[in-house]
């Protein structure tokens, strides 16, 4: 036992072992399955939509890149604001939630949740409140790389 578990009275030993009796058993390796393939085929769509872009637009594989991100987040927010990428979610768990669509449906869920609070201080003073700090750890990062790119290239190693 450990020393929490010591400290329990009676009848706080006797709920917990309640608690773990009625506990819902989650299917773990079933969920893991579900999200392997539906983060895959998330992927799977950005990289046709990644040769969409290089076959008609011209785009080379590297600057192919940024017009898929933002098409892939678009698709999720217009998803997301049809209720459809929120039953996936229930479905797939972290597969819908870990590829850059899940940020998108992170920005429009907190907008739709706060619209009624009005156009400036619901919609606009909550769209970021859960995709904020995924915007700012971004930026940082960025930062942080560019800058020792910067200094290797200044002292010559690449």
């Amino acid at each position: 036992m450990s020393k929490k578990q010591d400290e329990m009275t009676p009848e706080q030993k006797q709920y917990q072992q309640l608690e773990q009796k009625h506990e819902i058993q989650r299917p773990v390796l079933k969920n893991c399955i579900k999200a392997f393939w539906v983060g895959g085929l998330i992927c799977v769509i950005g990289q046709a939509i990644s040769y969409f872009y290089i076959y008609f637009f011209n785009f080379t594989e590297q600057t192919a890149g940024n017009p898929t991100v933002a098409t892939m987040v678009f698709i999720s927010m217009l998803l997301t604001g049809f209720g459809i990428y929120d039953r996936l979610g229930q479905f797939a768990g972290a597969g819908s939630a870990v590829p850059v669509t899940g940020f998108g449906n992170a920005v429009i869920s907190a907008a739709i949740e706060h619209r009624t609070e009005g156009f400036v201080l619901g919609v606009g003073g909550n769209m970021f409140k859960l995709a904020g700090s995924v915007i700012l750890f971004g930026v940082v990062s960025a930062f942080f790389v560019a800058l020792i790119k910067t200094l290797l290239i200044i002292w010559g190693v690449l």
